[in-house]
C-alpha cells in the first residue's frame, strides 16, 4: 500500500482533487471505480473531477491529465486549469508562470497582483447557431450554450440531462449552458456537466463559451464578459477578429487550496 499526499482545490466552487503525479506511478494505481469512489461526496473525498500533474510525452513541460467525476478520462477543464496553474506553484515547478499541455494543447496560466488565476485557453473558430437562442461550439471541450430570459428559474438537471442524452449528442456528450444575458458584457450562468452528471457550480470552458455565444449575439467587440456563476465570479477577455474568430482568449478567476491529506493505495 503506497501513502500518496493529495490536495483539493476550487476554483468558483468547481472542486477537484489534485495529485502530484511527475514520476508517473499514480495513473497506473487508479482504476474507473477508485477515481470515482475518491470523487464521491459522501464515501470519498469529494469533487467534480480529479487531476494528475505529469510530465508530458516530450519530457521539458507538464502535462494535465483530468478525470470526470465518473472516472472517465476526460477533455479539457479550464476551472481545472486554473487549479491546476494554483498547483504547480505550490510544488514549485511555476514561479508564477506556468504552461503546459493539456488534451487540447498548449495553456500557459499566470497568478495575477490580484492573486487571481489567468489562464490563456484554444482560439474559438467555429461557432455553430442553432435556433435563435442557441449555439454549440468547443472551447477544450464541447458545449451547448441556451440563452433563457429568467437562469434562477430553469431546472437546469431536468433540462441538461435532456440535452446531453439526446440522440445528437448521446455517444459523446456535451456540456449544456443556461444563460441569461444582462448586457454585451455581464451574463449569468448554470451549466449542466457531462461526467459529472449534475449541475455544478461552475464550468470553465462552459463560462468561456457562453462569453462567446454572448459576444456574438450582441455583436459585441468589447473584447470583456464579466460572469456570475453558481459559485462566483469570473471574467473572460479575448480579441474578436471576425463574425465567429476568437483569438486571445482567456479565463480569469479564483483558484484556492481547501484542504490536504494523505491516500493510501
Amino acid at each position: 500500500m503506497m501513502s500518496i499526499p493529495f490536495f483539493k482545490y476550487q476554483g468558483a466552487g468547481n472542486d477537484f482533487i489534485l495529485i502530484d503525479d511527475r514520476d508517473g506511478n499514480i495513473d497506473k494505481l487508479l482504476s474507473l471505480e477508485k477515481i470515482e469512489q475518491l470523487c464521491d461526496r459522501r464515501f470519498g473525498i469529494g469533487g467534480d473531477g480529479l487531476i494528475l500533474l505529469q510530465k508530458s510525452a516530450e519530457g521539458s513541460l507538464y502535462f494535465m491529465r483530468y478525470y470526470n467525476s465518473d472516472g472517465r478520462q476526460s477533455t479539457f477543464c479550464g476551472n481545472g486549469g486554473r487549479c491546476f496553474v494554483s498547483f504547480a506553484n505550490k510544488l514549485g515547478v511555476s514561479d508564477g508562470e506556468f504552461s503546459f499541455v493539456g488534451t487540447d494543447g498548449m495553456h500557459s496560466g499566470s497568478i495575477g497582483p490580484d492573486g487571481l488565476i489567468i489562464l490563456t485557453m484554444n482560439d474559438v473558430k467555429e461557432v455553430k447557431f442553432l435556433d435563435n437562442h442557441s449555439y454549440t461550439l468547443y472551447t477544450g471541450s464541447p458545449h451547448y450554450v441556451s440563452f433563457v430570459e429568467d437562469v434562477a428559474s430553469v431546472n437546469v438537471f431536468e433540462k441538461g440531462r435532456a440535452v446531453r442524452n439526446s440522440d445528437m449528442y448521446i455517444k459523446e456528450g456535451i456540456n449544456v449552458n443556461f444563460v441569461q444575458s444582462i448586457s454585451p458584457s455581464r451574463i449569468f450562468i448554470r451549466t449542466y456537466e457531462r461526467g459529472v452528471e449534475d449541475e455544478t457550480y461552475a464550468c470553465g470552458t462552459g463560462v468561456v463559451a457562453s462569453a462567446i455565444a454572448n459576444a456574438i449575439r450582441y455583436d459585441d467587440y468589447s473584447g470583456t464578459c464579466n460572469v456570475k456563476a453558481k459559485g462566483g465570479d469570473l471574467t473572460v477577455t479575448y480579441e474578436r477578429n471576425g463574425i465567429r474568430d476568437f483569438t486571445n482568449v482567456k479565463l480569469i478567476g479564483p483558484a484556492k487550496e481547501v484542504f490536504a491529506g494523505i491516500l493510501k493505495l
